[in-house]
């Protein structure tokens, strides 16, 4: 009785340090992570596989830019008319709480046409860790862009915590 106790007990900790290690904080446009003109934030966030619980980071000059999160249809035509939100400290967190697309811009005159837009793609922790097939490239200088980098120190980080918590807690089970 003891035994199964002390299994039970493990593996509901086990899971309560999975569930909060599973986040994950990308910079936009990383590894340059800077929001500004000269980055390919389809490849960008195409690279990345976000999940519930993740968070991006934007950060930027104020006086040079800001972030507007908006429709798909503003994303697509670059509207600024009706944001959901607007952001503007140069240092601005989003929480990806849940499963969907989320669209951000650029709010001043010809930057987001220019480029300055992300769609983030927030897919369920269950889906294959790499994305099927890149976003399409925005910006002038799309076509001239290197191939999208290598999943982030992020995601590392949230495998190897995974697999080092997987080993400990069966080394404390033996």
């Amino acid at each position: 009785m003891e035994a199964a106790m002390k299994i039970t007990l493990l593996a509901v900790a086990a899971m309560a340090v999975l569930s909060s290690v599973s986040a994950a904080t990308y910079n936009v446009g990383e590894p340059a992570g800077e929001w500004g003109f000269g980055i390919n934030y389809g490849s960008w966030a195409s690279s990345k596989q976000f999940i519930p619980g993740d968070s991006i980071v934007f950060k930027y000059s104020p006086q040079a830019h800001d972030v507007l999160e908006v429709s798909k249809a503003d994303y697509d035509s670059c509207s600024t008319a009706s944001p959901i939100t607007t952001l503007k400290t140069g240092n601005d967190v989003v929480a990806l709480p849940a499963t969907g697309t989320r669209y951000f811009i650029c709010g001043f005159t010809g930057h987001c046409t220019a480029g300055m837009k992300v769609a983030i793609d927030v897919v369920s922790a269950s889906s294959p860790s790499t994305p099927s097939s890149p976003a399409p490239a925005s910006g002038p200088s799309a076509s001239n862009s290197p191939p999208p980098p290598s999943p982030s120190a992020a995601t590392s980080v949230r495998v190897m915590t995974g697999l080092g918590l997987v080993v400990l807690l069966a080394g404390l089970m033996a």
